[in-house]
């Protein structure tokens, strides 16, 4: 079995409801099991910030599954739950990006292990190290720990 991280987020309609049923789903995967979940956490847009604030959350998953076919399947949830890729950056009713798979690395347009901007996200730093603080980066063994302390995650605040 293989540690995955994924990060998601939705800023439309019920947020919480996107985010669950997406968690719901991945634990239904074929070869895959949820086995950690952060708090919710809300946080301003990042990008393009004109639209609504962000409902986020990081989980772990143990998978036997590939990490192309795993980010094939992502893709289908949020399809499934009704995300349209209109606008860069732009509102969606859910967000999958897989952050990390196992120790693995990837430099292909499809897929960019680990996730190219997560360093430079408090959003999606503050959930990922609540269920694994001592995470470290795959090829330079840093600590992700060392990355937020250099970001301002005071705008990234748990939701009950």
């Amino acid at each position: 079995m293989t540690l995955v991280y994924l990060s998601l987020g939705s800023n439309m309609g019920d947020k919480r409801a996107y985010l669950e049923r997406a968690l719901q789903l991945l634990n239904d995967l074929p070869q895959t099991k949820v086995v950690a979940v952060s708090s919710f956490y809300q946080t301003a847009a990042w990008g393009k910030t004109d639209q609504d604030d962000f409902l986020n959350l990081a989980c772990q998953l143990e998978t036997d599954l590939d990490k192309f076919d795993l980010l094939r399947y992502c893709q289908k949830i949020e399809k499934d739950l009704d995300r349209v890729r209109h606008e860069h950056w732009g509102p969606r009713t859910i967000d999958i990006d897989m952050l990390l798979y196992g120790q693995d690395t990837s430099d292909v347009e499809e897929l960019r292990l680990p996730h190219p901007f997560m360093k430079e996200r408090a959003f999606v730093l503050v959930p990922l190290l609540e269920i694994a603080p001592d995470l470290t980066e795959p090829v330079l063994a840093l600590p992700y720990a060392d990355a937020l302390s250099l970001l301002d995650a005071s705008q990234v605040e748990v939701v009950d």
